[in-house]
């Protein structure tokens, strides 16, 4: 039996495709105009995984599902397969913000792993937002300013429309002629991160927010 080997924001790409092809085939478009449709999800999704096994290539096949019940499947299949996200304990990150002494941390017991790309948490008392991520081999978490915005707007992580604020940190970067300098950084992001990482199918702009952050 295939390993594990889809990530959440994957499966999430993988899940709005589906819907593209369900709403195409409820505009009733042209025999010729759903086929290609569905050739061009099936495509996306298998340029996903580049060094997938025959078998899990066979698994994302989505190309012979016809029917709604047979794309549910499909995704139920897929989700035994999903990677989750790293377990980590309280201990683990207290060390990685020693500078916040009054850190106060999610329930972890409460967080399902299986459907997280990135963790994250809000501390309303001092308006902050932290990340925790896994780059490159590596886990690694980040603090920022949390300002409410009074309209709904794009989140530049998910890139869907909804509740967000603007959060900001700044990074480790120094210059050596001005030891003071420093740079602040940031973007919208949606203020629910549970909501968020049900809608994220890329990490591209995730992880170079994180690297600029912690670039030193």
């Amino acid at each position: 039996m295939t390993e594990k080997f889809i990530k959440n924001e994957q499966l999430n790409f993988i899940k709005r495709q589906i819907a593209i092809i369900k709403d195409s085939i409820k505009k009733n478009v042209s025999s010729n105009v759903l086929t290609a449709t569905i050739d061009l999800a099936n495509a996306k999704i298998l340029d996903l995984f580049p060094t997938a096994s025959v078998e899990q290539q066979e698994m994302l096949d989505l190309s012979k599902l016809k029917k709604d019940d047979e794309y549910e499947q499909y995704i139920k299949h897929l989700s035994t397969f999903v990677l989750p996200f790293p377990e980590i304990t309280e201990q683990q990150l207290k060390k990685m913000f020693p500078k916040n002494k009054k850190l106060k941390l999610p329930d972890l017991s409460l967080i399902d792993h299986n459907h997280l790309t990135y963790l994250s948490w809000n501390d309303l008392g001092t308006n902050k937002k932290f990340v925790v991520y896994e780059l490159d081999g590596e886990i690694v978490g980040i603090e920022c300013r949390l300002t409410p915005i009074s309209k709904k707007n794009m989140c530049s992580i998910c890139n869907s429309f909804g509740e967000v604020a603007y959060f900001s940190t700044v990074t480790k970067a120094k210059k050596s002629k001005n030891p003071d300098y420093y740079k602040s950084i940031g973007n919208l992001i949606c203020v629910d991160s549970e909501e968020c990482n049900q809608k994220i199918t890329d990490v591209e702009y995730l992880e170079a927010f994180l690297n600029e952050s912690l670039r030193k």
